[in-house]
């Protein structure tokens, strides 16, 4: 690389090469819009073994094979591991087939882990979800369901998937009484959760950060845990300003926080949601009521966003509470872009300033 770069210098013309070098110090734009910081090991389930958060992901489907006898896993090239044929397979490239298909098996009684390969393909399996899925029991009245059904798809921007392999397609499914929608933020998260999902007794949709899946690396149980649905955890507490995001965004308002108590000396209360629905309204609205101040952020659009269905319920909840409007910083109303992300997604500098933006107000 040193060679290639002074090849490159004495290719260019005078002086040119002092406008496009970078200033010595100026920061480089990585890979990532965050840092990720590994929890603390858990001492209550166990031997931990250091996991990223596909292996974090591959050991609750372990568990959970050699815990149900009825389990079977399928969808697009997920046929590694020893299994036998009946167990782990793979299926056509067919989304709207792998999740009726899944149904069907969850209909019987056994339990169906089914993955669509990117949640952007995701869509064509929307009625089997939306009408069939989420609707089995209800319009059967109960004497039937597919509850055992959990759907994993890899999610949210990864830095060069560009329109069909970025999207955080959450809220269209946020909309559907019937499912369970899930999404961690690290291995030891992702495995509790996809463990909880493929127990629980309604279908679940399980979006797993796919930049997370290398970048994220910590200590992780190796024996089955559960973490519950629906419950909204508070990573850092404070009294001036609440930050609730999911995902891979946890990361970024965690390191917003950071930045808010030491350039501010603002405190914050940061809230990982975990479970988009049904989600945790309690928690949410007891800390909006003691900070007075809201700050939501997600990676996609800002219209008809999840952040839209939070900012609504604490509104009508804890409108005596509020010192500022609620803030919402989301990706922009396009297509996820290609070249263009780093300025499309909501990172650290765009959270930030408008976190100021609410303690000025």
């Amino acid at each position: 690389m040193a060679a290639a770069g002074r090849a490159l210098r004495a290719a260019l013309p005078a002086g040119l090469w002092g406008r496009l070098a970078p200033l010595p110090g100026a920061p480089r734009r990585t890979a990532a819009h965050f840092s990720f910081q590994p929890d603390p090991a858990p001492s209550e389930y166990g031997q931990t073994q250091k996991m990223n958060l596909f292996q974090s992901i591959t050991s609750a489907l372990d568990n959970a094979l050699a815990k149900d006898p009825t389990a079977v896993v399928f969808g697009e090239d997920v046929a590694f591991g020893g299994y036998g044929k009946f167990i782990v397979f793979n299926t056509p490239l067919c989304e709207q087939g792998i999740v009726g298909f899944g149904i069907g098996i969850a209909v019987t009684g056994a339990t169906a882990i089914a993955e669509i390969q990117f949640a952007d393909y995701i869509f064509p399996a929307f009625d089997q979800i939306v009408n069939e899925a989420a609707k089995y029991r209800y319009r059967s009245g109960d004497l039937f369901n597919c509850g055992s059904l959990t759907i994993r798809a890899p999610w949210g921007c990864v830095g060069h998937g560009a329109l069909y392999h970025s999207q955080s397609p959450e809220a269209f499914f946020a909309h559907c009484p019937g499912i369970k929608v899930v999404i961690p933020r690290s291995p030891l998260q992702a495995k509790g959760l996809l463990l909880s999902c493929i127990e629980d007794k309604n279908p679940c949709i399980f979006f797993e950060p796919k930049i997370l899946y290398r970048a994220a690396v910590e200590q992780v149980p190796v024996e089955p845990y559960n973490i519950p649905l629906s419950q909204a955890e508070v990573l850092q507490t404070g009294s001036d300003v609440t930050m609730v995001a999911w995902g891979t965004q946890v990361h970024v308002i965690k390191e917003v926080a950071a930045m808010a108590q030491e350039k501010l000396g603002v405190s914050c209360e940061v809230i990982d949601l975990r479970t988009i629905l049904p989600w945790d309204t309690e928690t949410v609205c007891k800390s909006v009521a003691k900070t007075g101040r809201l700050l939501i952020s997600h990676e996609a659009p800002l219209t008809g966003g999840f952040a839209s269905e939070i900012s609504s319920t604490v509104q009508e909840e804890c409108f005596l509470n509020l010192e500022a409007p609620i803030a919402r910083v989301c990706g922009y109303d396009t297509p996820f872009p290609h070249i263009f992300e780093p300025f499309y997604i909501p990172d650290k500098w765009k959270c930030y300033d408008a976190l100021r933006r609410m303690i000025n107000y």
